[in-house]
């Protein structure tokens, strides 16, 4: 396996961060991999040791104000300020691997940056791949509370206002001890600006959910506290795609890919992926 990382410059004048894990031989297929909030894309080691070795060839960038690339720790100004960054990869990546069959892999709010950004570029993947997709406004959150998250977001876009319960990231404490101690980890409580921005993106997805149709398959957790597992359902129900599937593995938390039957998901991608090659 080649690791390959770097930089390229974006949103106003910002170092994006990437990184790429190549097979040894012959690349069968690119992912490009969307990571989550607070994280960075070098936290897939799991994804990295399963499918890289069968052919297939990763990309990840650190989105804007995550991990190494630069920018206010989970600032941003508009949601399109995740977007830019990921069309001029794509197009860096699409460069690199000449010919080469592209799925897009979003997880959490990487599912919702995914799904967004394939609003307006279904044409460039063969595929995608949507994990435990962040598309779905909570019933816990009342019309009220939004409109209050939206007026801080106005006056205070730097307050946090909501914290992630890491506890339900997996059942396999190694990972969420290396994620509570992870220095490239954002930890504190999600910004006013980002928590709104993020609300108004789900329901332009879920009012446009049935734009989608190109093939995907959409994983998610059934014990899954960090995002509404029901957002999975809501895609896969209202998407277009004629070539769709869904997988609910039963007990799994927010993050499949670092649970400790992983297995169990890596085997059913390994297939779809397999079959739309």
């Amino acid at each position: 396996m080649k690791q390959i990382e770097g930089t390229f410059k974006s949103i106003n004048n910002l170092n994006i961060y990437y990184q790429a894990w190549l097979p040894d031989g012959e690349v069968k297929a690119v992912l490009l991999l969307v990571h989550g909030i607070g994280e960075y894309c070098g936290r897939y080691t799991n994804i990295v040791n399963e499918f890289v070795p069968l052919g297939y060839a990763i990309y990840g960038l650190d989105h804007i104000g995550h991990g190494k690339s630069e920018g206010e720790r989970e600032m941003v100004k508009t949601f399109d300020d995740y977007l830019e960054p990921l069309s001029s990869y794509y197009k860096m990546v699409k460069e690199w691997q000449p010919g080469k069959t592209i799925f897009l892999f979003g997880h959490s709010l990487g599912g919702l940056i995914a799904l967004d950004y394939l609003l307006d570029h279904q044409a460039d993947f063969r595929g995608a791949i949507i994990s435990g997709p962040a598309i779905k406004i909570p019933n816990t959150i009342s019309p009220m509370i939004i409109s209050i998250g939206k007026l801080l977001a106005a006056i205070a876009p730097r307050a946090g206002v909501l914290a992630l319960d890491i506890s339900g990231l997996s059942h396999d404490p190694a990972v969420v001890k290396a994620y509570a101690e992870d220095p490239l980890v954002f930890h504190k409580k999600v910004p006013a600006r980002l928590a709104a921005e993020m609300l108004k993106t789900m329901t332009k997805v879920t009012d446009n959910i049935g734009k989608i149709r190109l093939p995907f398959i959409v994983v998610q957790g059934s014990e899954d506290r960090l995002v509404d597992p029901a957002g999975a359902t809501l895609l896969y129900e209202h998407a277009s795609s004629i070539d769709k599937t869904m997988k609910v593995y039963e007990g799994f938390y927010h993050e499949c890919h670092n649970e400790p039957e992983r297995d169990k998901e890596f085997k059913d991608l390994e297939a779809w992926l397999s079959a739309h090659l």
